[in-house]
């Protein structure tokens, strides 16, 4: 049996302050996504999961109604992931090329983002994915995620209230300005871009 484990964080709980506070790291990561960990693997014991790497139980348990639960908890571990491992404090701020030309510029992309991530209504993701030979900015509800839609995710951004509340309260848009202007880690985005 493969036990669902907690993954690290690149960087130490106060790195990304003041954008991010160490309060909220700790939270964030230490206590909620191992909720979702500890959730996780007592769903899939004794079950065709127990085996599964996080993968595959995320796309295995997608095509199954009756398996909501275990696909809401893998899902949410992997969005997580994706998304501490999608930040740095004081990291390259150079946006890959490739994304620069197909939004018309790094000023055009942030605004194509934050404005979605804006106007997300509720709990979800905001993602930087590539679909096909495609760039695209999208929202996913819940614990939704683009790699049960064919798409590849380049970066995400937790916009779901326990991700900022405790720094910006209700004040969505600061976070998402900080998020972009100071913390995402676009060696990150381009080493995505280029795994296939």
């Amino acid at each position: 049996m493969f036990a669902i484990t907690q993954f690290p964080i690149p960087y130490a709980t106060d790195a990304l302050t003041p954008y991010i506070s160490q309060e909220t790291i700790e939270t964030h990561h230490g206590k909620h996504v191992a909720t979702y960990i500890n959730n996780l693997n007592k769903l899939i014991e004794n079950t065709q999961y127990e085996s599964m790497p996080l993968l595959e139980i995320i796309q295995v348990s997608a095509t199954n109604p009756d398996d909501k639960k275990i696909f809401n908890n893998a899902a949410q571990i992997y969005n997580h992931e994706f998304f501490f491992n999608g930040m740095c404090n004081k990291c390259n701020t150079q946006i890959p090329d490739e994304l620069i030309k197909a939004f018309g510029g790094a000023e055009n992309l942030k605004k194509q983002f934050k404005d979605s991530a804006a106007a997300l209504f509720g709990s979800g993701y905001t993602w930087l994915v590539q679909d096909g030979d495609e760039f695209k900015i999208i929202n996913t509800k819940d614990a939704d995620t683009p790699i049960v839609h064919n798409m590849k995710p380049l970066l995400n951004l937790d916009v779901w209230e326990h991700a900022y509340y405790l720094d910006y309260k209700n004040k969505r848009p600061d976070f998402i300005d900080a998020f972009l202007e100071n913390l995402v880690n676009w060696d990150f985005v381009a080493e995505n871009i280029k795994n296939n």
